[in-house]
């Protein structure tokens, strides 16, 4: 095939790359806030870019669920609300248990002791009441397993989706309809088996934590 002799594809993908981890940053650390409008001319301003990379930056973002739109009516940040969370949990289940059952056996021993550390973090945030907090960094603590599965094609697929479905768990109602009692027996097995090099003890655990069928 024909090979172009200029690149301007290239140049545009990458600032809207740019502008699509700004806009995401924004979304997930609270700067921009559930249900919040997004009006061009203001992220114009904010970004300093023209409205092509930043049409394009919210149509990903919208594909990844952090962003609500609807053509001439409306352009916002997505709402989480409680009949949306066990079915994102659960799918989160449903790619980590697979994600952790490749990482365990993989992980250095530099990568275990994080994780190890990552877990006990979770675990006394639970253990205090504070699921609000772990939901609220819940993207990055799944990231800490993405690195270490050794699969690109699952790590494609953990970085288009864990964002999206991490910040449907941000409600009110998230200790309620993921029991701390519940989820916290299965977090020491998962970090027993994290310790243990275990990978099908993990997958089980982490199965369990995001509430999946028992297997029989």
């Amino acid at each position: 095939m024909p090979v172009p002799s200029t690149q301007p594809t290239a140049e545009r993908k990458l600032l809207r790359d740019t502008v699509q981890d700004k806009i995401r940053d924004a979304i997930m650390d609270g700067t921009l806030e559930p249900g919040e409008r997004l009006n061009d001319d203001d992220l114009i301003a904010w970004l300093g870019v023209s409205r092509t990379p930043i049409r394009e930056a919210l149509a990903e973002l919208a594909r990844a669920g952090l962003i609500e739109m609807a053509p001439n009516r409306y352009t916002r940040v997505a709402a989480p609300t409680k009949d949306e969370l066990l079915d994102a949990y659960q799918t989160l289940g449903v790619i980590y248990g697979g994600v952790v059952r490749l990482a365990v056996p993989r992980l250095t021993e530099a990568q275990r002791k994080r994780v190890v550390k990552m877990l006990d973090d979770v675990i006394a945030r639970t253990g205090s009441g504070k699921q609000d907090e772990v939901a609220r960094e819940g993207a990055s603590i799944y990231a800490t397993w993405v690195d270490a599965c050794g699969n690109p094609s699952l790590e494609q697929l953990c970085r288009s989706t864990t964002d999206g479905l991490a910040f449907k768990l941000r409600v009110p109602e998230l200790a309620e309809l993921i029991p701390a009692d519940v989820v916290l027996p299965e977090l020491e097995k998962l970090k027993a088996a994290v310790v243990a090099k275990d990978p099908i003890a993990a997958e089980l655990a982490m199965e369990a934590i995001h509430l999946l069928p028992s297997r029989a």
